[in-house]
Formats: structure tokens, C-alpha cells, sequence
């Protein structure tokens, strides 16, 4: 769809720290992490909700998302993942996204309030993704 932020980094046109493609969808870092490893999760087609994705893809779409929050543990060395979409309300790209956030006890994250940072710089970033990258490949 023209316009959005989500289909222009899936085609490839808007440049994003990726840690995943393939036909049907992409996972690159939240560009204002929660933490450092927040990775998003987007079908590759314009799907604007969750309720707006086709049945049968809703299968293949949280295996990719399952495999995620594992990779994304492992490679922060989290103790667990905070796994969430938003539909309408508080989306701020009305493309669908599954947000995989790492988690620690004692992180400071309570409840819905989500304090966003940003990468120290690219190389901070780039290190992050091909780590969630690396760690992907081997589940």
C-alpha cells in the first residue's frame, strides 16, 4: 500500500535493521525499542489488523512469531519475551506488527507502560539484528 512505513521497508525501498525475510513476511528492530532486541514482526502484504489477515495465513505468521521470541531471548540473553499487537488503538502504523520484546526480572517494564529509547547508533543496532539473525538460524 503507498504510503506505508511497514510495505516500503518489506519491498525493500525504506531502510530497516532486518532480522528476517522471506516470501511472506519480515522482522526487523522497532526503530524506539523498549529495549535493546525489540524486534517487530509484519506480514509482507498490506494487512492493515490481525482481524485482517487471511485464516490461512494466521498459522505460518505466529510460527514465524513463535521462533521470534525464542531467537530474540536467546540472542539478548533475556529471561523470557513480551509478545503484543495492537489493533486500531495505540498501532501507530496501521500495518499489521507483533511486537518481540526481550524481558529480564526486574527490567522496569510494568504494566502497558512502555518506555522507548533508541540505539546508541547503527553499529549498536546492526550488532543487535545479525545477533536475533544468528540466533534464528539455529532454531
Amino acid at each position: 500500500m503507498e504510503g506505508c512505513l511497514f510495505c516500503e521497508i518489506a519491498a525493500g525501498e525504506r531502510p530497516a535493521f532486518g532480522v528476517y525475510a522471506d516470501e511472506r513476511a519480515v522482522a526487523f528492530l522497532d526503530t524506539r525499542p523498549v529495549f535493546p532486541g525489540h524486534v517487530l514482526v509484519v506480514p509482507r502484504s498490506h494487512v492493515p489488523t490481525l482481524h485482517d489477515l487471511p485464516a490461512d495465513a494466521v498459522g505460518g505468521y505466529f510460527q514465524l512469531v513463535q521462533r521470534m521470541a525464542g531467537a530474540v531471548e536467546a540472542a539478548m540473553s533475556a529471561q523470557g519475551t513480551f509478545v503484543a499487537i495492537n489493533n486500531k488503538i495505540s498501532q501507530s502504523v496501521p500495518h499489521l506488527h507483533t511486537h518481540v520484546v526481550p524481558r529480564s526480572k526486574g527490567d522496569g517494564l510494568r504494566g502497558f507502560f512502555w518506555p522507548r529509547t533508541k540505539y546508541a547508533d547503527d553499529t549498536q543496532a546492526s550488532a543487535t539484528a545479525d545477533a536475533i539473525a544468528a540466533a534464528l538460524a539455529e532454531t
